[in-house]
């Protein structure tokens, strides 16, 4: 007895305790507070899934239906993802103001980014889909701008011009000028697909391609970029430069005929 109380009178007993108590309350933390966390993250998303479901009824279920199986005035939102959600309400495309038209146009976004977060994580919960990219996914860190270029010119200037700045498609329809566009809704778009626009899933262009194409669409539409070849006609291409041709090579042309006719006409009179 005598030897355990000289052992708990020991200088180090206090320490020893304090390391055995923190240790316990280390392991009783790390078992369980996991656990909460990720109830803690289920509860904000479900959350989150409530509020957008608020939203959607208001705004959405009277074009895609009340669970956004679709109608005649809109197609189904089954399976489209968060990332159509967060293009389509961002550029102020979704609501749309009428269902006429060739195509629905960008204008004011109305919702507020957390608005369109909920609306998204409701969607999302309808079937799985594209998700949000996150800004390491489109930003320009580790991008190569000339193959991003090459990757541009192959698949994208058929509809939207080599410089992005758009062009015209049949019956009314054309593919938007994309100076000015957020990176982000770039990626989104190359994701889905939204409406005359083919997707170009990660299969079909990888993640690094997408950001090598957004890299070089935001060096084109620099301000800083210059064109090399001068006078750009609006970066429009057959179009500008065929009525360019038109107007000014067919005229000198025609001016050059009549010359010549007048001329023939005075040699003979002489």
């Amino acid at each position: 007895m005598k030897k355990l109380s000289a052992r708990r009178r020991h200088p180090l007993a206090a320490v020893v305790v304090l390391l055995l108590a923190l240790a316990a309350t280390g392991g009783l933390y790390a078992a369980f507070a996991p656990a909460s966390q990720a109830q803690a993250d289920d509860t904000s998303q479900s959350l989150a899934i409530d509020e957008g479901k608020k939203l959607y009824a208001v705004g959405c279920a009277s074009c895609h239906g009340t669970g956004g199986q679709g109608s005649s005035d809109g197609p189904s939102l089954v399976g489209v993802g968060a990332a159509a959600v967060d293009f389509q309400v961002g550029t102020g495309r979704m609501p749309a103001a009428t269902s006429e038209g060739p195509q629905v146009v960008k204008k004011k976004n109305i919702y507020s980014q957390a608005d369109i977060d909920q609306l998204a994580a409701y969607i999302a919960s309808l079937g799985a889909g594209p998700n949000v990219p996150t800004s390491a996914q489109y930003g320009p860190d580790g991008a190569d701008i000339a193959k991003g270029g090459e990757l541009f010119r192959t698949n994208c200037a058929q509809c939207h011009n080599f410089t992005g700045k758009g062009g015209a498609l049949t019956k009314g329809k054309f593919a938007p000028n994309l100076e000015g566009v957020d990176p982000k809704h770039i990626y989104e778009a190359m994701q889905t697909g939204p409406q005359n626009m083919p997707s170009f899933p990660d299969t079909t262009l990888s993640e690094q391609n997408k950001k090598d194409i957004i890299a070089y669409l935001n060096v084109v539409n620099s301000d800083e970029t210059e064109n090399p070849g001068g006078l750009e006609l609006g970066g429009l291409g057959p179009v500008s430069e065929g009525l360019f041709a038109w107007i000014f090579g067919l005229g000198a042309l025609i001016a050059v005929a009549v010359w010549v006719a007048a001329r023939t006409a005075k040699a003979k009179k002489s």
